[in-house]
C-alpha cells in the first residue's frame, strides 16, 4: 500500500511527458484508478492554474503491468479563453494501455440546481470495511487500500423501487491531505474506480463473474475534500451482452453534489471450475480487458 500523495507524484521526463511511479500492490494488473489519477495529474501540469478540471473521459485499452511504470504523453488539443483540453496516452512497453481526454474551465458564476442527497445511514453508524462481516473482503481492503476508509450502506437500505441495482458507499482518506484542490480532485479520480462496477453485482451475488472496466467518465461539479466523508451513490441501470453499465453520484456529508461518474465494464459469468477472479470493481480494474 502506497500513500496517495506518492501514487500521484509524477516525474517530468520532457515537456508534456511524465512518468508515474511503480506502486506496491497485491493486484496482478495495474489498478484503473491509479492510471486515471496519474493521467489527470499529468494533464493538470500542462494547464494554466486559472483553469480547473471539470471532466474526464477515459478508455482502458490493455492490461497494465503493476511492476512497471506508466509513461504519460500529453497532447495539447485546445487552449481557449474559457476552456482548454488535453489528451493523455498512458504507455507501457511502447503500447498504449490507457487513453483519456480531460477538459478544463476557468471559474465562473452561473445558474445552480442539484439532486437532493439520498437519506442514508451516517458513516459513524456503519462498520469500517476492513472489519466488515466478510473477512476476505476486509483483509483485501485493509492490505490494498489501508489509507481509505470505506463503509457500505446495508443493501436492504439502498434498494429503491424501480432501480435495477443500487449500492451506496461512504468513503474518505483516513489522514488529512494538503490543501491543494488538485490533489483532492486527482485522489477522487483514483477512488472513483473503486467499488463502482461492483454495483452491477447486487442482483447477482450468487453468480461468480469476471469483471473488467472498459471506459470511465467523470464530471467535477463543486469543490470538495477527499479526506472528508463523501457518499458514493451507485446504480447499475442495465446489464446485458456480457457488459454492465454503472453510474455514480458523489455527495459531501452536508448534501452537496460534487461529482458524477459513468462507467461500463465487462461482467461475464464464470463457469464452475473455470477459475476465479476478484469480483469487486477493484479486482475488475486489475483485470483490464484489452478487448
Amino acid at each position: 500500500m502506497t500513500d496517495i500523495r506518492a501514487v500521484l507524484d509524477l516525474e517530468r521526463l520532457e515537456r508534456d511527458i511524465y512518468r508515474g511511479p511503480v506502486v506496491d500492490t497485491l493486484l496482478k494488473r495495474t489498478f484503473g484508478g491509479q492510471v486515471a489519477g496519474q493521467a489527470l495529474v499529468a494533464a493538470v501540469r500542462t494547464v494554466d492554474p486559472r483553469f480547473l478540471v471539470h471532466s474526464l473521459h477515459a478508455n482502458f485499452l490493455r492490461p497494465g503491468n503493476p511492476a512497471k511504470p506508466t509513461v504519460y504523453l500529453i497532447d495539447r488539443v485546445k487552449d481557449g479563453r474559457n476552456f482548454c483540453m488535453r489528451r493523455v496516452s498512458g504507455v507501457q512497453d511502447g503500447e498504449t494501455i490507457f487513453a483519456m481526454s480531460a477538459s478544463f474551465q476557468i471559474r465562473e458564476d452561473g445558474l445552480e440546481h442539484q439532486d437532493r442527497m439520498p437519506d442514508v445511514t451516517l458513516p459513524e453508524q456503519l462498520p469500517d470495511l476492513r472489519s466488515s462481516g466478510d473477512p476476505d473482503e476486509g483483509l483485501w481492503f485493509g492490505n490494498e487500500w489501508a489509507d481509505w476508509d470505506l463503509r457500505m450502506v446495508p443493501a436492504e437500505q439502498s434498494a429503491t423501487p424501480g432501480t435495477a441495482s443500487r449500492q451506496q458507499v461512504w468513503m474518505r482518506h483516513r489522514e488529512p491531505l494538503p490543501e491543494d484542490p488538485v490533489l483532492h480532485i486527482c485522489a477522487l479520480a483514483y477512488m472513483s474506480d473503486m467499488t463502482l462496477l461492483d454495483s452491477a453485482k447486487v442482483p447477482h451475488r450468487d453468480r461468480e463473474t469476471a469483471n473488467a472496466s472498459l471506459d470511465h467518465a467523470m464530471w467535477f461539479l463543486r469543490p470538495f475534500r477527499a479526506d472528508q466523508w463523501l457518499l458514493y451513490d451507485q446504480t447499475s441501470p442495465s446489464a446485458s451482452f456480457g457488459r454492465a453499465l454503472t453510474q455514480g453520484r458523489i455527495f459531501t456529508r452536508d448534501g452537496r453534489l460534487v461529482a458524477a461518474v459513468v462507467q461500463e465494464g465487462l461482467m461475464r459469468p464464470v463457469a464452475p471450475g473455470g477459475g476465479s477472479s476478484i469480483i469487486t470493481s477493484d479486482g475488475a480494474a486489475m483485470n483490464k480487458a484489452g478487448e
